[in-house]
């Protein structure tokens, strides 16, 4: 069964640590990743490699959600995460392999994100939207610099 690919890239006006905890801590995800449109509910989440996640995004008009989770396979402070989700309903099978690169540059943080192993059932250029959309709520959290009261 063929599977899809997207390539993303995106320079963030902030250190790449501040990427890299917005990739792992579980408030932050919940904030950032759904698209617009939906919500986030994080079920369960060990941000190690071995460690487990799982989520449900939920379609804030018709009230409809899809589970997935996954395995972090690699973690490298501040540069590279790797894991593996897949969804849990069965029309969309298989594994969707994600390999997120950061590197500090002038500006900031070089984002470099592959997504592997789309299910055919989802459009590309769907699943691309999905992940633009998501990157511009990225930056919204992480390019502020709010001082403490």
């Amino acid at each position: 069964m063929p599977t899809g690919t997207v390539r993303l890239h995106r320079v963030l006006r902030c250190p790449p640590g501040r990427v890299y905890r917005a990739f792992l801590e579980p408030a932050a995800m919940a904030k950032w990743l759904p698209p617009c449109g939906f919500t986030a509910r994080v079920d369960e989440y060990d941000a190690r490699v071995g460690g487990r996640f799982r989520m449900a995004f939920t379609n804030f008009g018709t009230g409809h959600s899809h589970s997935f989770g996954g395995e972090y396979l690699e973690l490298v402070e501040n540069r590279t995460i790797r894991y593996v989700d897949r969804f849990d309903d069965p029309g969309l099978p298989g594994e969707m392999h994600v390999t997120v690169q950061l590197a500090s540059v002038p500006a900031g943080t070089d984002l470099r994100i592959v997504q592997e192993g789309i299910p055919e059932a989802i459009p590309e250029s769907m699943c691309y939207l999905g992940w633009q959309e998501s990157l511009r709520q990225l930056a919204s959290l992480v390019e502020p610099e709010i001082a403490d009261a």
